[in-house]
């Protein structure tokens, strides 16, 4: 393997939008690497003789390596429910058995399984919604080999109260890929995802339960769930993480790390409450001065110069913001991180950071014309100034 598919799964997110413009990236192809024929044969032995393994690899093999990557999740599916028996009972009963032993339970992150196991999940998700009974307690036991997040979100649609109810009841589930799926299947705006028709609060509950959990891998969703609540609602993030931090359910550094990560969203956007849930007060007392290039070619670098002068003891959390000239003129901002720092009353404090304008970059376009720049420190405004970009 290349580096692990834990690794592979983190790459997943980058690597899609290159698929989907049909990129090569350095000869290294995600998809070839989690779909071909070695895989589908693997597949395809788990079956053992409840499926003819040449015709299987053969029908797949027939379209797949012409598919991206998540076109071949679904190729493979629908040829597995043409060999499948055409009774879903009976062919969900073929699926069971054919699944290999759990992800290693001693395990509490980067587990995330085999990627070759997903399209049984939307087998499943397609086939299966009127079958509840049996297509539920198949996808808790899919997901301890492979993450049915997606394919949880159709049950969501179709069937939101029984789906829910079993989620609650998994929520408190001995293997956590099960707790995990809880919160990452409910996730507001889970990327590649299907949206839910659930609102932002009601799987509140089932984050109150999860937020103590004892492992990253859902303590880490939990963190993204929130960050993806803080697009919609802020205010009910930080209730929440208020409420968590009274009970103390949760170890103070594992809550300080969650808090931290859910809270990234709104940090960038210089939230005031996020910024004091932080410790970062939203008026330091602080002088701030800064210097930029007042003339750069893309593909050059431009420097900039910051001092920074405090009248009491502060915590800062110190950005800088681009307002980069789009394509019809206007100016888009993004937030770039610098550095966060414990000051001194009295204390003078010059930091530099060089900022490189790509030329040619595949995810960023630069455009020319009038620029600018300032400081974004505890999500106050400082420094402003134009540049110009050539």
């Amino acid at each position: 393997m290349h580096a692990g598919l834990a690794a592979d799964h983190r790459r997943v997110g980058a690597f899609l939008v290159a698929v989907d413009a049909n990129r090569a990236t350095k000869g290294f192809s995600l998809k070839d690497q989690l779909f071909n024929e070695g895989k589908v044969r693997y597949l395809a032995g788990l079956f053992g003789g409840a499926l003819e393994a040449d015709a299987f690899v053969r029908d797949v093999m027939a379209r797949l390596l012409e598919l991206e990557l998540k076109a071949r999740i679904v190729h493979i599916s629908e040829v597995l429910a043409v060999h499948l028996p055409d009774d879903f009972a009976e062919a969900t009963s073929v699926l069971e058995a054919a699944l290999p032993p759990p992800l290693d339970p001693s395990k509490s992150d980067d587990d995330f399984g085999d990627f070759i196991f997903s399209p049984l999940g939307a087998y499943v998700a397609k086939h299966g919604l009127a079958r509840l009974d049996i297509s539920l307690p198949l996808l808790k036991e899919m997901t301890k080999r492979f993450s049915v997040e997606f394919d949880i979100r159709h049950f969501l649609n179709a069937e939101p109260e029984a789906t829910m109810l079993a989620l609650t009841a998994w929520a408190q589930d001995e293997n956590y890929h099960v707790r995990r799926l809880v919160s990452e299947g409910t996730r507001p705006m889970l990327p590649w995802g299907v949206k839910v028709g659930l609102s932002i609060e009601e799987p509140m509950a089932l984050l109150d339960v999860l937020h103590a959990d004892e492992t990253r891998y859902v303590t880490r969703s939990v963190a993204n769930h929130l960050n993806d609540i803080t697009k919609k609602d802020p205010e009910l993030v930080l209730e929440a993480l208020a409420r968590w931090k009274v009970a103390g359910k949760q170890a103070a550094d594992e809550l300080d790390w969650m808090t931290r990560h859910a809270l990234r969203t709104l940090v960038k956007k210089g939230h005031t409450g996020a910024l004091e849930m932080l410790g970062y007060r939203s008026a330091p007392q602080i002088s701030a001065e800064m210097e930029f290039s007042p003339l750069v070619a893309i593909g050059e670098v431009g420097q900039l110069e910051l001092v920074i002068q405090a009248s009491q003891d502060e915590s800062l959390m110190v950005d800088y913001v681009i307002e980069f000239v789009k394509a019809n003129g206007q100016r888009r901002p993004k937030v770039f991180k610098l550095k966060k720092l414990d000051i001194k009353a009295g204390e003078r404090v010059m930091l530099t950071k060089n900022h490189r304008f790509l030329k040619d970059a595949t995810t960023f376009k630069h455009f020319p014309g009038r620029q600018r720049v300032y400081m974004q420190i505890n999500g106050q405004k400082f420094g402003e100034q134009e540049f110009d970009l050539t």
